[in-house]
């Protein structure tokens, strides 16, 4: 019998490489720190932690909405199923912050989020959020997508396209997201290995280790105290006095480079895991290269490149596979997080009125403000005026009594 078919997958899936093989046996991706990675490991390292709940608690605040044009205007659809669950949350135990949440989670740390779509004659009802381990995607000769899913109760089915919601990172192929972890597995490595090296440093309180020195041969028993004694000394005694007799010397050693240089090599990592999840460094905590000056001004960088990949992606995949109405189209409301300070965005809105491009009821709606009476009128500038009217109200020009003059 071939190794291949020594092990499948309750799904029937044959495991037949290493990778497929550890993700089976839950052991992760190896690295060449020698360090296994898994999804779940990653998350122990606080720099990953910190990046992925960032993400998805950003995304996770924001509104997210289904949407039609009215003679153009844009208008909020309340009354379809779709806009239930965008609004209020995917099923009967998650709100729709908790799903937006997961979603981004998914993305980060698998690079596919999968979600069965229940149906009620046709329509769509709910979403019910699925393990990424537990599905599998394929694509035939006849380019039909197909997804081999194994159910929470152990049951397996292999559903067309139409019954899967799939959001996924950048794909090589089409159909699979890129897995952040599995690709970053090394560097995620190297940060685990770092941590480990600076428990054990610290340990002993990170004093440098030394030895002892006789000329005398000792006994047994009294190596065997001498250990003992180390032993209390250790962790939190590190700084007791040392009580030798025998003619024993001790003698310390300095600490090496690479103990001396670990935090500049953690640090290194952190600024690199971010890169990894495109999150500045100041949103994780670190503020080393951030000023008062340039803090607003990368905020709003984060919310431009960090989360407008994601919103956009989440946003499309919503209008292809799950809006039924050519007229609908789910939007996320990130005007939240791009306002500047209160001054600039007051001139903002000063200019905006002044030239007439938006009413004051549009700016009280961006500021969560309900409408007045009054407040839809455009302003024109008087300099953009003649006779006292608008351009778009002054009348044509009429071509009675006048007269063509000739030579």
């Amino acid at each position: 019998m071939a190794f291949k078919n020594w092990f499948r997958r309750k799904s029937g899936a044959v495991i037949d490489t290493p990778e497929k093989l550890a993700a089976y046996l839950a052991t992760g991706y190896s690295t060449d720190s020698g360090i296994s990675i898994t999804s779940k490991n990653a998350m122990q390292i606080t720099t990953v932690f910190s990046c992925i709940r960032v993400l998805a608690e950003s995304i996770g605040m924001l509104p997210l909405a289904l949407h039609t044009t009215v003679e153009g205007s844009t208008q909020k659809v309340a009354s379809t199923p779709l806009a239930n669950i965008l609004r209020d949350g995917p099923n009967d135990f998650m709100t729709a912050q908790e799903y937006k949440e997961l979603i981004v989670s998914h993305l980060c740390l698998r690079g596919n989020h999968y979600a069965y779509k229940n149906k009620v004659a046709g329509r769509l009802m709910e979403l019910l959020p699925l393990n990424p381990e537990a599905v599998e995607v394929k694509i035939n000769d006849t380019w039909q997508v197909t997804y081999k899913v194994t159910f929470p109760n152990g049951t397996f089915q292999e559903l067309p396209e139409s019954d899967i919601f799939h959001v996924r990172l950048f794909t090589l192929d089409g159909v699979n997201g890129i897995n952040p972890i599995e690709w970053a597995r090394n560097s995620l490595g190297l940060s685990r290995a770092t941590e480990r090296h600076g428990s054990k440093l610290f340990t002993n309180a990170a004093q440098p280790v030394g030895g002892f020195k006789t000329e005398k041969n000792l006994q047994k028993d009294q190596i065997a105290a001498l250990k003992d004694q180390l032993n209390d000394y250790s962790g939190e005694g590190a700084y007791k006095n040392l009580i030798l007799s025998g003619g024993i010397d001790w003698f310390q050693t300095t600490m090496s480079s690479d103990d001396a240089q670990f935090l500049e090599t953690r640090k290194f990592q952190r600024n690199d895991i971010c890169g990894i999840f495109r999150v500045p460094p100041h949103m994780v905590a670190d503020l080393e290269r951030a000023t008062f000056s340039n803090i607003e001004h990368q905020g709003l960088d984060f919310v431009r490149s960090s989360l407008m990949p994601y919103l956009t992606r989440i946003e499309s995949r919503i209008n292809k596979s799950l809006v039924a109405n050519p007229a609908h189209y789910a939007k996320f409301n990130a005007n939240a997080l791009l306002r500047g300070d209160m001054a600039a965005r007051a001139a903002f809105y000063t200019q905006m009125i002044q030239n007439g491009a938006m009413s004051p009821n549009e700016i009280r709606a961006l500021e969560d403000m309900d409408k007045r009476d009054g407040g839809d009128i455009y302003l024109t500038p008087l300099n953009m005026a003649v006779n006292g009217k608008p351009i778009e109200q002054q009348e044509e020009p009429s071509d009675a009594g006048t007269t063509e003059k000739t030579a």
